[in-house]
């Protein structure tokens, strides 16, 4: 069936070289915006119908324009090359344009569909949140102006994203606290707002992985400084043992000199005999001394014997 269809299209063309075949655009516009419909179709344009809803709005042909409707309600316009001209915009200007175009001899050229559609710039969102049991309840919302009119809604907290189409209201149901975004936007416009909660007895993943992380640094700086004062510690009982040991060696040698120069009790002639051996001395290089000053001699004076009365 697919092949069929091919087939046919193939054989269109080849047969009507110059046909070609219809395209749909979508055009979206602003409130009291100006639009312009251009059409796609190559080529000078000769002959081109614009119609709304199947309803002739007005066509160019050899350069003149003729209206079929009232030319100020339309609000409309065409160039030259058949491009359509809508100003002021407003919201029953919406619906399904066409283009028709011919060649200068009659013969059909393309057609072509716009879905023009005029849309009012969203409204502010309110964003509002609540907790209770630990769980956080958010919700953003816009106030419509008619019934028939919807919005792209996105409310986002963190990593974590929630999209609605076509909707006035979403809401967001989470177990964590954080920053709560919402962005209303249509094709015209887009808004955001955006606000930070916190529960109250809630932790945050970021708090609980600082509070854990702080925990273990400390554990390690306390171990670290545990380990610093044994060691100063032990170095410094090392320190003590060998100043004890360095004075304790001239206490040991001059005690081993002591009990040497004590003479037994009783001893033996060979022990008389050592004993009575000089000990070496340490030669010392003998100073020459200064001769001493001798005393002065003082006469004496002869004591004569007293007289006795």
């Amino acid at each position: 069936m697919n092949f069929r269809r091919i087939f046919l299209v193939k054989s269109l063309l080849l047969l009507f070289p110059s046909v070609k075949c219809s395209v749909t655009n979508w055009f979206y516009v602003a409130v009291n915006g100006s639009a312009l419909l251009s059409i796609t179709a190559a080529g000078s344009v000769y002959d081109a119908t614009w119609m709304k809803d199947r309803k002739r709005l007005l066509q160019i042909k050899d350069r003149k324009v003729k209206y079929y409707v009232n030319k100020e309600e339309c609000r409309c316009k065409v160039f030259l090359n058949g491009t359509l001209q809508i100003q002021q915009a407003v919201k029953e200007d919406s619906g399904n344009y066409t283009v028709t175009v011919y060649e200068q001899d009659g013969k059909w050229k393309a057609e072509e569909h716009t879905i023009f559609i005029v849309q009012r710039p969203v409204p502010q969102p309110i964003l509002s949140a609540e907790c209770m049991n630990k769980t956080v309840f958010v919700k953003c919302e816009v106030k419509q102006k008619t019934k028939d009119e919807t919005f792209i809604i996105e409310l986002t907290q963190d990593t974590s994203k929630k999209i609605q189409k076509n909707a006035t209201s979403l809401e967001l149901h989470t177990q964590h606290s954080g920053k709560f975004r919402c962005v209303v936007k249509n094709q015209v416009s887009e808004k955001i707002v955006e606000k930070v909660t916190k529960c109250s007895g809630q932790l945050d993943l970021y708090l609980i992985l600082s509070i854990a992380g702080g925990a273990v640094f400390f554990v390690i700086f306390m171990i670290l400084l545990i380990y610093c004062i044994r060691r100063k510690k032990a170095e410094r009982l090392e320190d003590d043992g060998e100043e004890h040991v360095e004075q304790a060696r001239p206490m040991d040698s001059v005690m081993m000199v002591r009990e040497l120069r004590q003479p037994p009790c009783n001893p033996t002639p060979r022990q008389q005999r050592v004993q009575r051996r000089p000990l070496p001395q340490p030669q010392v290089q003998a100073r020459a001394l200064p001769p001493r000053p001798q005393p002065r001699t003082q006469q004496r004076t002869p004591n004569h014997p007293r007289e006795r009365p």
